[in-house]
């Protein structure tokens, strides 16, 4: 019976330790993943600046690149991006469209983040900004489901290519600007994005625990090993009765 407790134990240690090299493959292959992703971000966010009708098609490639956009920003039809946060306070980002002389669809700009004690209310009319060029990064629409306020339309709760293309009355690119400069927050202007951070993530620190749970298992494993050989050894001669039988 002995023996067959060890046979399951060491049988489930065996796969323990798989299952966590395995685990500890995987966070390596996303750090790979996360590094080779740091390097294209730098890489385009490093580059010269073009306009915008330069930037590739496909909203991929053109994704962090810089980019700068010269029109007329249409603050009659601005949206609201609730419920954005920014050093843990309320607030909101300013989504404004610009029209580009002698073209029909407009390009939408984040012009950044302005302070909104309940994170969706603001007076838009004291946020304008007198520049016509705005520079910044190119960025794709996030791929899910958008929504809006049920009673504020212009008032995004999720962002989508979707809902910003039924809330204007015109086209709009597929491919929006976040605009960079001053971050720091002031009363009387808006404050500007940061770009993306490029750390690594967790993935090393995830990876070394799941192999350190993988020693863990296998030792384990020894340890069962050796106390079962022990248990079936011989004997100690102090074990034997005394005085021997005759």
């Amino acid at each position: 019976m002995k023996r067959v407790r060890l046979v399951v134990f060491l049988a489930f240690a065996f796969i323990a330790t798989a299952i966590f090299v395995r685990l500890g493959v995987w966070q390596l292959h996303r750090l790979h993943e996360r590094r080779a992703r740091n390097a294209l971000v730098t890489s385009r966010l490093d580059s010269a600046t073009v306009d915008f009708s330069g930037l590739p098609r496909d909203s991929t490639l053109a994704r962090f690149r810089r980019v700068r956009v010269t029109g007329v920003p249409d603050y009659d039809d601005e949206l609201i991006y609730a419920a954005r946060n920014y050093n843990g306070s309320p607030g909101v980002n300013l989504l404004t469209p610009v029209r580009i002389p002698g073209r029909d669809t407009a390009v939408l700009v984040n012009r950044g983040w302005v302070y909104s004690p309940d994170g969706a209310t603001l007076d838009l009319a004291r946020w304008h900004d007198r520049d016509s060029t705005f520079t910044g990064f190119a960025e794709e629409f996030p791929s899910v489901q958008g929504r809006t306020y049920s009673t504020r339309p212009r008032v995004i709760g999720r962002l989508s290519y979707d809902v910003v293309a039924h809330a204007l009355p015109y086209p709009v690119a597929p491919i929006y600007i976040v605009m960079l400069g001053d971050s720091t927050v002031a009363p009387d202007r808006v404050a500007r994005l940061s770009v993306p951070p490029l750390d690594e993530g967790p993935h090393l620190s995830y990876a070394i625990q799941w192999f350190a749970f993988a020693i863990i298992a296998l030792v384990g494993a020894g340890i069962a090993v050796k106390q079962s050989r022990r248990d079936d050894g011989p004997s100690h001669p102090a074990d034997a009765p005394w005085p021997p039988n005759n």
